[in-house]
């Protein structure tokens, strides 16, 4: 095949002319680029890091076309594998679809020519009933001791009911906030408007600091040499924060939320709370309370009422509510409860009582 365009000088670049050239909305950027740079590892043959390793850590410099080499199969299959005993399932297919989708790009510009992820298949993703968080874990997030940032990130993400990657993509120039909303651009590159309440408005002004454009959400330290000007703020210098960061704060702090009986000295075994659990609480939260199907609408900015589907099952606080509001007392049997538990004396002197009670009898005689 001939290639439509001269082949890049290495799989960055490639992945770079990927986002750009396939029209990738910049609210997923960021992922793709995460998940991208993840199989880059596995393509050049040796395993992604993970955790605090993946910070920081630099990916290995191949060129594209490396991906058609006839051995890459066998062994990309096993490093997947393995990978995928590491992480949820939900992660490793998303992956894996980012991945396809930028091979498929990569073969129609005639630089690759075969796909060697066609062995590996999707791993069965479970349901999980229990996504959205109870009001009370919700009020303990508030409770947390964590930065401004957090504080503020978190809020509007629950309050707004946005996606992550689109807060984050956020400029200060982007935000009203006497209206208490903000202009993003979602899926399809449509620009939308997500709104917050109270507790955001509150706390934005602190974090915006007299900025008046660049990114919302900023890293702690400088920028990198490299960054992309649009995740650079022109007045501190600091970078967007990133979504993969962003994920291990909210991961790591909600450890002991996720799991109450655990010890804190077994933290660092635990799992957390993903972000894409405060919007799917946020939505769940609005069913419950009695919101229309237009405004959820509204607010998921789904195109089909078939996506509320997924938020329409009621949480454990309104189960919970539902089971008190039809619970009745059954006398008889809390007093056989408590007859059972009682000393063996107290139990023949209860069961007397009882027959006399039974058949309308007194000590004197009948009655």
């Amino acid at each position: 095949m001939v290639p439509l365009s001269a082949p890049p000088s290495s799989y960055t670049a490639a992945v770079e002319r990927y986002l750009t050239g396939a029209g990738i909305a910049k609210s997923s950027a960021r992922i793709y680029r995460i998940s991208l740079t993840t199989w880059g590892w596995m393509f050049a043959g040796e395993p992604a890091p993970t955790g605090p390793a993946r910070r920081g850590a630099k990916p290995p410099v191949f060129l594209v076309a490396a991906i058609d080499d006839p051995a890459l199969p066998e062994v990309l299959a096993e490093l997947a594998a393995a990978r995928a005993d590491e992480m949820d399932a939900d992660t490793v297919n998303r992956e894996l679809s980012i991945a396809r989708k930028a091979i498929g790009w990569w073969q129609r510009q005639g630089w690759i020519d075969g796909d060697p992820t066609i062995g590996i298949e999707r791993r069965p993703a479970p349901p999980d009933r229990t996504k959205a968080l109870a009001e009370s874990q919700i009020a303990a997030l508030w409770r947390l001791d964590v930065a401004l940032r957090e504080k503020t990130f978190w809020k509007m993400l629950y309050e707004s009911a946005a996606r992550a990657n689109e807060v984050l993509c956020l400029n200060v120039e982007d935000l009203y906030p006497q209206d208490k909303r903000g202009k993003i651009t979602a899926k399809g590159r449509a620009t939308e408007w997500i709104h917050w309440q109270s507790g955001t408005a509150q706390l934005l002004p602190r974090l915006i600091a007299r900025r008046t454009r660049g990114p919302l959400f900023l890293t702690e330290s400088k920028a990198p040499t490299g960054t992309p000007t649009l995740d650079v703020c022109p007045e501190t210098g600091r970078a967007r924060l990133s979504y993969r960061r962003a994920e291990e704060i909210f991961e790591e702090n909600t450890r002991l939320l996720a799991n109450p009986l655990a010890s804190p000295e077994d933290i660092e075994d635990l799992d957390g709370f993903t972000l894409h659990r405060l919007r799917h609480s946020a939505l769940t939260h609005d069913a419950e309370d009695g919101t229309s199907t237009p405004m959820l609408l509204a607010r998921s900015r789904h195109a089909s009422v078939r996506s509320l589907e997924r938020y329409a099952r009621p949480g454990v606080d309104a189960v919970t509510r539902h089971a008190a509001g039809r619970d009745t007392p059954a006398p008889f049997i809390a007093d056989h409860a408590r007859a059972r538990c009682a000393p063996f004396h107290d139990r023949v002197g209860w069961g007397a009582r009882r027959r006399r009670a039974w058949f309308g009898l007194t000590r004197g005689g009948r009655a």
